[in-house]
């Protein structure tokens, strides 16, 4: 049994250090409130552009857009800078494990990825989000199989699907047979309806699952972001509203969801509640049909480019 931590908060759009500031200080305060496990938003260190256009229409892209993606890259980290670095020392500083959602620069292309920070190991594991959705498409990559693997931790073993991946029920399946337990999901979707797929996932994989998402306004974004921001609002209106949530192997919701609003939720989690109610489910076992059904995995890094010298 442990205390775990949802962390709903706004980052500081396109500032990942004094993002990780921030976040230092949440981490601190979720420690003290007993949190051995504290989990974040989607993009916290990076930014989540929503309402960017990023000057794209079919077909055509215009120099106003490549100058706002030159600055959003500018904005975002790598894994060995000193954003991860910074709550790696924090995480040593208190013991707790951190799932943290970022914009991860790899080359010359960004990834809207998630990593893994345990106490004396900092990087304890990584994934890189499969699918970015709609316009995502445009600004992000597309991870692969290999970075799809839960990390094993003391507290149990954690597993991160980033937002509309857990649309994807191959993943989840995927997910659910590596042994997941602690079933991470950093988002930015803030609808309502996100709630009853968190519920789902929780019963079909018999896992807890943590749902972060940023509540933010459009004041706390650049004024350029705003002068390119596509949507109709005002700076007090907040443009991503939360709705984070811990759920329970068996659908109960332990805590939130909670909107427009900045905060901590926290939970008890009992992994041995996800094992007692695989008596009459297990989506990985007795209640596969691998006769019927069989999925394949191809967990091998994909390189666009192999030099070989043979």
């Amino acid at each position: 049994m442990f205390k775990a931590a949802v962390v709903q908060a706004s980052s500081i759009p396109f500032e990942p250090y004094l993002s990780a500031e921030k976040a230092a200080g949440l981490i601190r305060e979720a420690a003290e409130k007993g949190a051995a496990l504290v989990v974040f938003p989607e993009a916290f260190l990076g930014g989540y552009p929503k309402g960017a256009a990023f000057g794209t229409v079919v077909g055509s892209r215009n120099d106003t857009g490549r100058a706002h993606f030159q600055r959003y890259m500018d904005g975002s980290i790598t894994q060995d800078g000193p954003e991860l670095a910074r709550l790696g020392e924090v995480v040593n500083e208190t013991g707790v494990h951190v799932v943290m959602g970022i914009i991860e620069r790899v080359g010359r292309t960004l990834y809207c990825s998630s990593v893994t920070l345990a106490p004396g190991k900092g990087i304890a594991g990584y994934h890189r989000k499969l699918m970015p959705t709609g316009q995502e498409r445009i600004i992000w990559g597309f991870g692969d199989g290999s970075s799809i693997a839960p990390v094993d931790t003391p507290l149990g073993r954690i597993g991160t699907v980033i937002c509309w991946e857990n649309y994807m029920p191959a993943l989840r399946q995927a997910m659910y047979a590596q042994g997941t337990e602690i079933y991470c999901t950093p988002t930015a979707d803030d609808r309502p309806t996100w709630a009853s797929s968190m519920v789902h996932i929780a019963v079909e994989g018999r896992v807890h699952v943590l749902s972060a998402c940023q509540a933010i306004t459009l004041a706390e974004y650049p004024a350029h972001y705003r002068d390119d921001f596509a949507l109709e609002a005002q700076d007090s209106d907040y443009i991503m509203h939360g709705g984070s949530m811990i759920v329970s192997p068996a659908g109960q919701v332990l805590a939130g969801p909670v909107f427009d609003q900045e905060t901590i939720l926290y939970a008890d989690i009992d992994l041995s509640a996800g094992l007692a109610s695989n008596l009459d489910f297990d989506v990985c076992g007795h209640y596969s049909r691998p006769e019927v059904f069989q999925l394949k995995v191809n967990t091998a890094p994909m390189q666009p480019v192999v030099f070989d010298a043979s």
